[in-house]
Order: structure tokens, then sequence, then C-alpha cells
């Protein structure tokens, strides 16, 4: 009996190729991204060997789309967003912006119409949330102000280039493209009222109906016990709404997805859902790039090397410019701007998906998408480098620049206490260094016993909200003894570090200490090892999470059972 193997073999080819591939990528220190764009190429109509089913991929790659944007969803954190949202929201927008102006400048001078620099201008304009998060994974960086500030951003992105793809496709005749029979006889006006109606439409039901039945479901798969039925449930939810969003609503597979996420995120299963999840998310990912892949023709690299030039430079230095100017101009220190033009000098899955919409609306020609491709191979193979560069670029530019020294060293009214504060938190004080779940329930304990406290803070517009409410507080990177110094460590009572960040703390407690000798530290740790490394040097009390909640649930379940033997005891 003959079969039609052709799926198994682009499955096969797609996933044994991007292993390779993936390998030989992570050896050399760059993102396994890479080298699944690489695969791509190898099983490409544009190299000699062996030709992938391209119409076969493309399907398997809009799961990939699926899932990836349904993970986002499960992540995407509104509250996250709103601590950040001062620098994030005119960020994101600003840097689109420029992105999008460069690449239609661009575009114009190669002699492409205004509708094919559009969209090769915005599909330059979205960096990668896959290469990011692994970036700051890979650091220890994703829990801390800089990391936040750049996932932020980045959330921002997603959103508005969803948003993008929604629109696109309502004026792409008038930008010179196709969008269908219906759009020549429609009116422009009618075309996107009535996409605006079916997208808020969607929203609407997935954030009232959506949000109250997704959550209630996962709870009754999770109640029969079954891992698989779950993951089953899971996954079923995330395709399924996409497709029913692009079926009843037009909304592209992707918001469909990430709306799934989000509402996914409700329930308390959610983080069990992001691990079930993410094995199958992870592998159809894979084939998305794959796919991405085998629409590069790496012909262009030797027909337009000043092309591709062009590409990267926009990526790389126009987009990471944009970035570091808005950045110094919201007076966010020279780290935290290093750390946002290395997060956002790279492309990926959302440039494919946006320029890959061009070329199915006749907007953009073949070329852009593999000038695309190419800016995106080489940005990702470059950010490694990028991010390896924040430290000794900043300290390069503090020894060598007047500019930066002055920048760095600038009058910050949230960077210093006011002339006005009470002597009280200037002497036998605490210092509470960071403001986040733990920060604030220690704060609020604090004030119920009108103990004197001084909050020391990397989120400059949290510092800002706890002014505003008459609280004592700086801005700053406790890290730096000028910090400390501002919170007035020297005549404090104690240090608190409730920050859980293992590679700082030692140096927070080397310059309490050094400042004021007799100083009592008290620090958390989410790690058993580094608790047990700490306690042995002695440098003050240590609260590890794990350990402390036993505590508390052994306390609970002695009293109960000394409560009940009393009545016991009391009824005899």
């Amino acid at each position: 009996m003959e079969h039609n193997v052709a799926l198994i073999t682009t499955i096969a080819a797609g996933f044994g190729l991007a292993l390779i591939f993936g390998f030989i990528a992570e050896r050399l220190k760059a993102p396994a991204l890479v080298g699944y764009l690489l695969a791509g190429i190898a099983i490409s109509p544009s190299t000699p060997g062996f030709v992938a089913d391209i119409g076969i991929a493309s399907q398997l790659s809009e799961i990939g789309v699926m899932l990836l944007m349904f993970g986002v969803g499960l992540h995407f954190s509104l509250d996250d967003l709103l601590a950040v949202k001062r620098i994030a929201l005119p960020g994101a927008i600003v840097q689109m912006a420029v992105a999008t102006a460069l690449g239609i400048a661009i575009a114009t001078w190669w002699g492409w119409s205004f509708g094919a620099g559009l969209v090769l201008g915005l599909s330059l304009s979205c960096a990668s949330t896959v290469v990011l998060l692994k970036a700051l994974e890979s650091r220890g960086i994703l829990e801390s102000m800089n990391g936040r500030i750049a996932v932020g951003w980045l959330i921002v992105e997603d959103l508005v280039t969803v948003l993008i793809l929604v629109l696109l496709p309502s004026f792409a005749t008038m930008l010179g493209g196709t969008s269908g029979t219906e759009a020549e006889t429609v009116p422009l006006w009618r075309t996107i009222g009535t996409t605006l109606l079916l997208v808020s439409a969607f929203i609407a039901l997935m954030l009232i109906v959506g949000r109250r039945v997704l959550p209630w479901l996962l709870w009754q798969v999770a109640r029969t016990g079954s891992r698989e039925l779950f993951t089953l449930a899971v996954v079923a939810f995330a395709i399924c709404i996409a497709y029913g969003a692009a079926a009843l609503f037009n909304v592209s597979f992707a918001l469909g997805a990430f709306f799934a996420g989000m509402v996914m995120r409700e329930s308390k299963f959610s983080h069990r859902a992001a691990e079930e999840s993410l094995p199958l998310r992870d592998a159809f990912a894979v084939l998305f790039f794959v796919s991405v892949g085998m629409l590069f023709d790496p012909a262009v690299l030797i027909n337009e090397p000043m092309r591709v030039l062009g590409v990267v430079a926009i990526i790389i230095v126009g987009k990471s410019m944009a970035a570091m100017i808005l950045v110094f101009i919201l007076r966010y220190p020279l780290n935290t701007v290093l750390t946002v033009a290395a997060s956002l000098g790279q492309i990926g899955e959302f440039s494919f998906i946006l320029a890959g919409l061009g070329l199915s609306l006749g907007l953009m020609p073949a070329e852009g998408m593999s000038l695309v491709l190419a800016g995106a191979l080489i940005s990702i193979a470059f950010n490694p480098i990028a991010f390896a560069a924040i430290v000794p670029a900043r300290n390069w530019m503090l020894k060598h620049s007047a500019l930066a020294r002055k920048y760095e060293n600038r009058d910050d009214p949230y960077a210093e206490l006011p002339m006005s504060t009470e002597r009280k938190f200037l002497q036998g004080q605490v210092v509470l260094v960071g403001y986040g779940h733990v920060g604030e329930r220690i704060a609020n304990a604090l004030n119920e016993q009108e103990i004197p406290y001084i909050v020391a803070e990397q989120n400059r517009e949290l510092v800002q909200d706890l002014r505003k409410q008459g609280k004592n507080a700086v801005s700053g990177d406790a890290t730096e003894p000028s910090v400390l110094i501002q919170a007035h460590i020297t005549d404090a009572a104690m240090l608190v570090i409730a920050t859980a960040d293992p590679l700082n703390v030692r140096q927070m407690i080397d310059t309490a200490r050094t400042l004021n000798p007799d100083i009592e530290i008290v620090l958390r740790t989410r790690s058993e090892d580094e608790t047990k490394l700490l306690r042995k040097d002695q440098i003050g009390t240590v609260f590890f999470g794990e350990e402390e909640l036993a505590k508390s649930m052994t306390h609970h379940i002695l009293q109960r059972f000394d409560t009940k033997q009393a009545s016991a005891d009391g009824t005899s």
C-alpha cells in the first residue's frame, strides 16, 4: 500500500536538521534559533539537495505561531506591564515609529513602493520575545528591574504588532497590494469598521465569558487527575480558540492564541498549563523557524550585500540608538540604557509573520522576505555579543566620556531623600531594599508598629508612587554605594534585603558593613545552597522561603493538635 509521507518527511527532515544545526549553534555560543533558521535554509528550494514540502511546513508553522503566542499570553501580566508603563509604553511606540520610518526611507531609496517600505519598516521594528527571554534568563536578570523593563517594552511591541496584523489586510489595497475580491467593492471605512468590530467582539467575549469559562473547564479537567488529559486540554484550548477566532471573528491565529493564553492565566493552574504545554510549544516553534528559513534565499547575501547591511544597521544601530536616547531622556541609569538597547537590537518571530503577511498581500517583494530573514539571522547571532558588551561598554563610557559621567551623576529628584525628611528616618531606621510582594508586606508591618524605614528600589516609577503616598524612598540599584548612602545606611539600625538576588546580595552587604560595621542584616533567599553558604559566612539572618513555609505549616499543625488535645481533656 502506498502512503503519502510528505508530512512525515517534512517533520523528520525539519526536526533532524534543526537538532544538528541547533546543537552546533549552541556549541558556538549562538542562540539555537539561528540553527533552526539554517536548518530551514538547508531544505529550502533555494539550496541544492533535498527540498521539503513548503506548503506542509507552512501549516505546521501556523501551529507553532499559535502555541508561541499562547505561551506569551500565559506569561503576560498586566500588573508587570503597568509597573513599567511610563517607560515601556512611550519607549516601544517611539522606537517602533523610528524603525518603521528608517525602513520606509531605505526602501524608497531602493525604489520600492510606500506599502513595501511600510511592511519592511514594521518587520524591522519588533524584537523577538523568544530571543530576549532566553538572553535574560541565561544571564539571571529576567527578574531584575532592567529585565522587567525590557520585557514590558516587548509586550507593548507585541500588542502593537498584533493590532497591525489585524489591520494590515484592510489597508492592503490602498497601499498597492491585494486583500481579496471584496476589498475593491467594499469601502475602506466599512472594511476597517467591520474588522475592528469583530476584533472588539472577540476580545470582549474572551475577557467576559472566557475569563470565567476557561479556568472553570481547566479545573474540571484537573479534577480527573489525568496528566495526559490536562495536557490535551491546554493544547486543545490554544489551537481551537485560535482557529475559532480566525473562522468566526476574522482574527489572526496569533491574536486568538494570545488571548487564550492571557485568559488561561487567570486560572490557578496557569503555571502547570505553561509547564505541560512547553514541550509541544517548543517543538512546533522549532518547525516555525525551520519553515521561515525555507523562505530565505541565500543569494541575497551575494547579490544585495549593501541592502542586507542597511537592514542590519537599522536593526542593530537604528533601533538601539532610538531606545537609548529615549531611556536617557526618561532619566534611567546607564546600565538600564545599555540593557534595553541590547534587548531590542534583534528581530524574530513577529517580523517573519509580518513579512509573510506583506508577501501574501502583494505589498512586499520576495526579496524583502529574504532581507528580513538575513537581518534576523545576523542580529540574533550578534545579540549575545551585545549583552556581553554591556558591562565593558558602561565602564569604558564612564572612563572616557565626560558626558556619560555627567549623565550618570546628574541630579535625580528620586535618587535623594527630600531635605524635609524627619530625623527619625535618618537615624536608627530600617533600610528596606526592594518593594516587591515581600518588601511591601514588610513595609506594611513596619507601618503598623510605627518603625521608621527607608525604601531603596530600582523601579523609579514605584519610588515616585511611594513619594506621593508620603513614604521615604530612594531610586537606584542598591549594589551602588551611593544608593545606600542616600538611604543613610551609616546611621541605620538594620538592613533588610527583600529581593532574592544571589548575584548582588553580597555586594550590598559588603557596602553596608563598610559604612556601618554594627548594622544588623536580614535577607531572603530562594536557593537552599545559597542559604547554606550565607549562613556559613555568618553575614546576617537568612530566611529561606520553603524553610519558613514549612515552619509556619508545622506551627499551625502543632497548634491545632494542642487545641484539640486540650478540648479532649476538658470533655473527659
